[in-house]
């Protein structure tokens, strides 16, 4: 494939998702494209080779996984489009399985039932790296915010622990929960 602009793929600019025409990259080690990087590279704990997936913008790989082998069993196959697809979707997956996986430790809730009604108690929890802190808050049936309150991000909620401060009156817990 020559460099020629005009012999290159049509892009969208409009969608993110997409690298720039110009940033795309077709190499039999290396490709650039739909907003991946996929880098052939030797396999650190054998003598085979590796390929690593990475996010446009981000420095360290989504994902690195074994390569095979040439047809010559010492240089790698080359990359090829089928390839490429198949590991953008597979590192996708892996992308968004890490980021459910991210959200359901940052965010947690549980239901309580109190002389009002039930209750939900939610925790989310916001991993700052200077002052990482969490907010308590509880909501009404209809969805209506009743209360909140900044606690620690360590603070352990659990159905005792949304229950005492449903029963205290939405009083600032004492740390841990």
């Amino acid at each position: 494939m020559s460099d020629h602009p005009s012999d290159l793929p049509d892009s969208d600019n409009t969608n993110d998702q997409t690298t720039d025409v110009s940033d795309v990259i077709h190499e039999p080690r290396l490709w650039r494209d739909e907003g991946w990087t996929a880098r052939i590279i030797k396999n650190d704990d054998d003598d085979g080779w590796a390929v690593e997936m990475t996010r446009e913008g981000e420095r360290e790989p989504t994902l690195i996984g074994p390569w095979t082998m040439g047809r010559d069993k010492k240089n790698p196959k080359p990359m090829d489009k089928p390839a490429f697809n198949t590991l953008v979707k597979t590192a996708s997956e892996f992308r968004r399985r890490s980021e459910q996986q991210l959200h359901a430790q940052l965010h947690k809730n549980i239901t309580v039932d109190s002389a009002e009604g039930s209750i939900k108690v939610t925790l989310d929890i916001v991993p700052d790296d200077d002052f990482p802190y969490a907010d308590l808050k509880a909501w009404d049936e209809a969805g209506e915010l009743l209360a909140k309150v900044q606690v620690a991000p360590n603070f352990k909620l659990s159905a005792a622990s949304a229950e005492r401060w449903v029963e205290g009156g939405y009083r600032k817990p004492s740390s841990g929960g």
